[in-house]
């Protein structure tokens, strides 16, 4: 008994060494002996620092902004901002300018039919009163690059954009080929009026003109629309190519982006 006694006061002086302190020392000792461990406990001491850093912009510093700014005397609620006269001019001002920039933009907006095309997504939209009315996918221009062998002429197959517009209709078109359709095909290039020139069927029923050359058709190779695999035109499915070609008028708009 008086043992016993000893032993515990023993350990209540810290004569024999807590187990907290005995696995410690152990984790000391197998942190010195294995260094693939000290690796291990630096890099993920280091990751929870940076976590750590990252944090407070993120999460800590904008909750401590708003439990702070709760308690501030300038925060004051909205009824009281708006008996500041200042105030008060401003936020119609801000008003009248949002009215001005609104009925600006719907000026620049077409009332009649009008056709957007989009060359990244190779998409076209119709519009209709400003209504969206039918829309599909197109083919655009691919941006390759042709020369001819001697190197004298080149030209990049891309779509132009910018504000267009319809400058002719046509039903049945004949392709007129230009030259580089000839040098594409490694063919020589023919005489202007040759009749190698002239191809039939390859537009689709309707074209429309845009100018320099660039035509809104149809295609023969109908599983193409969706990608930037033309010369520069637009190419139009069948079913959408009569839709946009019975709406569009000779100067309607063409948004092209």
């Amino acid at each position: 008994m008086e043992e016993q006694s000893e032993n515990l006061a023993e350990n209540a002086a810290g004569g024999n060494p807590s187990t907290f302190r005995l696995y410690l020392d152990k984790a000391a000792e197998y942190l010195k002996t294995h260094r693939w461990a000290r690796t291990t406990l630096i890099s993920l001491a280091i990751l929870l620092l940076v976590l750590f850093i990252v944090s407070v912009p993120v999460y800590i510093g904008p909750g401590l902004q708003h439990s702070w700014g709760k308690s501030r005397a300038e925060c004051r609620p909205d009824s009281a901002l708006l008996e500041n006269r200042a105030i008060r001019r401003q936020i119609s001002a801000t008003r009248n300018e949002i009215t001005r920039l609104e009925r600006r933009l719907a000026s620049f907006v077409p009332t009649q039919t009008y056709l957007v095309i989009n060359t990244v997504d190779n998409r076209f939209s119709l519009y209709r009163n400003r209504q969206l009315v039918r829309e599909g996918y197109c083919s655009s221009g691919s941006y390759v690059l042709l020369k001819t062998e001697e190197g004298d002429k080149e030209w990049i197959f891309k779509t132009p954009r910018g504000r267009l517009s319809v400058q002719g209709k046509l039903t049945n078109p004949v392709w007129r080929k230009p030259d580089w359709a000839f040098v594409e095909e490694g063919l020589p290039v023919p005489g202007p009026s040759d009749p190698s020139r002239y191809e039939f069927g390859v537009l689709g029923k309707y074209a429309m003109s845009l100018g320099d050359g660039y035509l809104i058709h149809g295609t023969l190779y109908q599983r193409q629309l969706g990608m930037p695999v033309t010369h520069g035109c637009i190419r139009l499915g069948d079913e959408d190519l009569e839709a946009v070609f019975s709406s569009l008028s000779v100067g309607s708009r063409v948004y092209i982006y």
